[in-house]
């Protein structure tokens, strides 16, 4: 009996459980519990056994009895209460869901690929190329002598390897104007290249970063000139910061172009006159530009390729000539219209408050 009385339980427990509504609890109550249920007449039969075994099995009947009874009262409370959540819940069908949580590109991301977008309308073809660098590359083969200050390790970072017979040291690229020479030495001409890459610099305050990104342009053909140039800076300007937005060039210096220039964009907040009107008690007056103070907005640098630049890529500079411009990623979308950052590391943050606002 001790064996059938186990078995009356497990069945009216695992039944209980499943039950949907509290009719079927009561379904379930008669069959086991009522005058002609199971575990009712089951206990009627305990009178038969020996009096020996009689207290030991009424004792786990009546404890079969309570787990029964305590398991439908647990169950009544819980459909009631489910009851209760519905009634006081009414369901639109209408109502719109509640949307998941979506996430976004970065804004370096973001920035990169409407780069790459514009510079891809005019042929340039995206290449990219070791982060981890020879210093051949990101410092010889574009005319840096060899005491020049970007190669101190104040300025570069370098890596603890044995350096290359020829190559030299390993660094971490400083610039994407490592990729020039690197790209000639395919030996494919004519040249349209857009390298983006990440760059490394030991610099780290509210406009730098010692990891930041760089775009490098490069065009190398019969002859390209500053024509070439300033139409692909023009062409660039329009579309990223807005067609009533211009550049211009400026003589410079830089090691790998001859001649150099640097490239501003007329400032988005004045329209490039370097004066707001503001109006001070019952008169209009000029003052300077919050933003610019003149007028111009200094994007970065660009040139006619060194003809000592094109030798190292293999490239004879009396038959081709080539212009090439670098430009921080970081640095134009700071300078985009409707986009305020005084710190470029918060870029590089975790705050998500400033990062979901793109």
């Amino acid at each position: 009996m001790e064996h059938e009385l186990m078995n009356i339980k497990n069945n009216a427990v695992s039944l209980i459980l499943d039950a949907k509504t509290i009719d079927e609890l009561e379904e379930i109550r008669i069959q086991f519990l009522g005058r002609s249920g199971t575990l009712t007449q089951t206990m009627k039969e305990i009178t038969r056994l020996p009096k020996q075994e009689r207290p030991e099995i009424g004792k786990l009947a009546n404890e079969t009895k309570k787990i029964i009874e305590d398991a439908l009262s647990q169950r009544i409370e819980t459909l009631s209460q489910q009851k209760v959540s519905l009634r006081a819940k009414k369901l639109d069908v209408t109502e719109p869901g509640v949307r998941p949580p979506l996430g976004h590109l970065h804004l370096i991301t973001q920035a990169i690929e409407e780069i790459t977008t514009i510079f891809s309308n005019l042929g340039f073809t995206k290449v990219r190329y070791p982060e981890i660098e020879w210093d051949y590359y990101a410092f010889s083969a574009v005319n840096f002598p060899e005491n020049h200050p970007a190669r101190d390790d104040w300025e570069t970072f370098f890596i603890r390897q044995e350096p290359h017979p020829k190559k030299g040291p390993v660094i971490l690229t400083p610039h994407t104007t490592s990729g020039q020479v690197r790209e000639m030495e395919k030996g494919i001409l004519p040249i349209k290249m857009l390298n983006l890459s990440k760059c490394y610099r030991r610099q780290s305050d509210v406009s730098h970063t010692q990891m930041f990104h760089q775009f490098e342009g490069l065009v190398v053909g019969e002859g390209i000139s500053i024509t070439h140039l300033k139409g692909t800076l023009d062409y660039f300007v329009k579309s990223y910061f807005g067609p009533s937005r211009v550049s211009r060039i400026r003589p410079y210096h830089f090691q790998f172009t001859e001649p150099s220039f640097e490239v501003d964009v007329s400032c988005g907040v004045c329209n490039g006159t370097g004066t707001l009107k503001q109006v001070q008690g019952d008169k209009e007056v000029s003052v300077p530009c919050r933003l610019c103070k003149e007028g111009w907005l200094e994007m970065g640098g660009s040139g006619m390729v060194h003809p000592n630049v094109l030798k190292y890529g293999g490239i004879d500079p009396k038959k081709y000539t080539g212009f090439a411009f670098g430009w921080g990623v970081e640095r134009v979308l700071m300078m985009k219209e409707g986009i305020e950052i005084d710190d470029l590391r918060l870029l590089y943050s975790n705050n998500l408050e400033f990062l979901e606002q793109f």
